[in-house]
Formats: structure tokens, sequence, C-alpha cells
């Protein structure tokens, strides 16, 4: 699988952008969000990813930051919503915003996004209500912090192999400030290790 992509911006369009690693142009699908946050063309970028594989071809993801990577792939295991409409409700919501209204279980809000209608919305309520109440906290820090290095954190600390709960458990109470990735990294080992 691929992770992310760091590379120079080759082109951007209303749908997506192509990275260019090497010489090699990565065509991806991204939110209208995580495209506003690309530099210019001809700028070097690093993009979190996601590859689907399928029986009719292979598409790639771009993401902003881990956090919107995250309630992408969330979203995505719920029925009915496939990439298309994760993407959209990706770019009707900040990641934090969406965690927030499933955690809440805002179903009139969840429902302004195209693609899902009322009985689409209480279903992503149903099945991601528990998860995301739990993790909501996570997504709003790693949205606010302005280095990310709480979403880096989190990625670094997933590559470990800490589930998404653990990371969340352990950095709860964590206040950001202006913390590099390394130290985000040992307060969660700390928390990890004091269980």
């Amino acid at each position: 699988m691929i992770a992310y992509l760091k590379g120079l911006v080759a082109a951007k369009n209303a749908y997506g952008a192509i990275i260019d690693v090497g010489g090699v142009g990565y065509e991806l699908s991204m939110s209208t969000s995580a495209l506003a946050g690309l530099p210019p063309v001809g700028s070097e970028a690093q993009v979190y990813t996601y590859m689907q594989v399928k029986d009719d071809g292979v598409a790639l993801f771009g993401f902003a930051d881990s956090a919107e990577k995250e309630m992408f792939l969330r979203l995505i295991t719920v029925s009915s919503i496939g990439p298309k409409i994760a993407l959209a409700a990706l770019s009707t919501m900040h990641a934090s915003d969406l965690a927030q209204a499933i955690a809440d279980g805002d179903v009139a809000r969840i429902s302004t996004v195209p693609g899902i209608g009322k009985k689409t919305a209480q279903r992503v309520v149903l099945e991601l209500q528990g998860i995301l109440k739990q993790e909501a906290t996570l997504f709003s820090t790693a949205a606010g912090a302005s280095s990310g290095a709480l979403a880096d954190a989190s990625e670094a600390l997933q590559g470990m192999g800490f589930t998404p709960d653990e990371i969340t458990a352990a950095l709860k109470g964590y206040a950001a400030g202006d913390a590099d990735v390394s130290t985000v990294v040992r307060y969660a080992l700390k928390h990890m290790g004091g269980k």
C-alpha cells in the first residue's frame, strides 16, 4: 500500500491532483479542502494516500492530513458509502466537524452531504457513533495543532502497530502547544506503558 506521496504538484483540477514523484505522475482524487491546501503547481507537497484495488481497476485517494485519511477510512466501512461519497463528505465538512456530528448523532447535518440521505446518515451514526465518540477529541486536537504534530504522531504510532483506539486513549488529555512529533510520541508511549 502507498501511505503517502512526497513530490511536486504537477497538475490540479476540480477533482484531484497529479503528484510527480521521481518522474512518475500519481493521479489522486481529493476533497475540495485537501485540494485547496495543496501548494501551487510546481511546488513540493506531501499527501497522505489510500489505494483502493478492485476488479475493475486501482484508484488512489489523497488527503491533507492523517485525520482526514482516518475519517475517510471510517466512512467507507459503512455500507452504501463508497469513496466518492466519503470525499463529498470531507468536501462538505472538515474531518473534525464530521467526527463531532457523528458523535453527537446529528443526522440532519450529516444529511447535508451530497449523496447521503436521511437513512444513510442514520446508518453512519449507528455504525460509527460509538467509535467516534472516543476519537472526536483526537480529530479536533489534530485539526487544531498548528504544526500537525498530533496527526503526524498518530500516523507514526499506527506505523508501530498501535490501533486508533489505543492511540486515542494514550493521547487523551494531551495539550498540543508547540510540541514536536517526538514529544507527542513519547507522551503516548509513556501513557500506553502506564496501563
